[in-house]
């Protein structure tokens, strides 16, 4: 048996990164450090903050030299929308919440509009995007402890990606970054390394992504979730094949 002492620089970082929405407390995640900016308004638009990068005001760090608390200042508009929401807090984020499933897919259901939209990706492209995600992970490969999440259009071609210690952070990361750079409208996939929960089918659809790929299976909750929001989700296991869980229309294979 080889036995290797792993250095410091091998091991990936995790830190607390606090948000503070119109100056007060909201929510305090253990992220990687990186993409900060992009982190916080994927993380709003799944909370339901905010809707569009319109709805933001400003966004930045409370100090220049600290990257670790960044304040989301709203559009009066905005504030006014999501009042009840900012005094609420501690929306339902962690898997094993201990909620009823029909209750949460009810409440989920309520606050996100289904997908109308036609979206539709060819299998061959959605695979190899899939299968190439790794390609696009420097941190893995250093450390062999991050997630990934990559947003494509409905050609392929990649908008963004990010890493980070916990998948709901890579894909907060990854829609923060279309967000910002305005083009969520194209966005067509999402392209996951890790399992789907039902967390990912909500940030997903809130920036109204319809379809998620990825290599390991989704839970039957993302699966009921995202049925009822008319989106898809399949998983391209190591090998060949694939396996569609809903939305199988959206999967062209001709």
């Amino acid at each position: 048996m080889t036995r290797r002492a792993i250095p410091a620089e091998e091991l990936i970082q995790e830190e607390p990164l606090s948000i503070r929405i119109q100056g007060n407390p909201y929510s305090v995640v253990m992220r990687t450090p990186g993409d900060e900016s992009a982190h916080v308004a994927g993380f709003c638009l799944g909370e339901g903050i905010i809707d569009s990068a319109d709805d933001i005001a400003q966004l930045a760090f409370c100090d220049a030299s600290d990257a670790n608390v960044v304040t989301v200042t709203l559009s009066p508009a905005r504030r006014q929308q999501v009042e009840a929401l900012l005094q609420r807090r501690g929306f339902i984020s962690q898997t094993s919440c201990g909620i009823c499933g029909k209750e949460l897919i009810t409440d989920l259901k309520q606050a996100i509009r289904p997908l109308k939209d036609a979206t539709r990706i060819h299998l061959d492209a959605a695979q190899s995007c899939v299968h190439h995600l790794s390609r696009h992970q420097p941190l893995r490969r250093k450390t062999r402890s991050s997630h990934a999440a990559a947003i494509h259009d409905a050609q392929a071609r990649l908008l963004a990606v990010a890493e980070d210690v916990g998948r709901h952070n890579a894909l907060d990361k990854a829609i923060g970054k279309v967000l910002l750079a305005g083009g969520i409208r194209q966005a067509a996939f999402v392209v996951l390394s890790s399992r789907v929960s039902y967390e990912l089918v909500q940030k997903t659809a809130r920036a109204r992504i319809p379809i998620i790929l990825a290599v390991s299976r989704p839970t039957a909750l993302a699966v009921d979730l995202a049925s009822q929001l008319n989106m898809a989700i399949a998983s391209f296991p190591r090998g060949s094949g694939y396996h569609a869980y809903c939305g199988e229309e959206r999967l062209l294979t001709g």
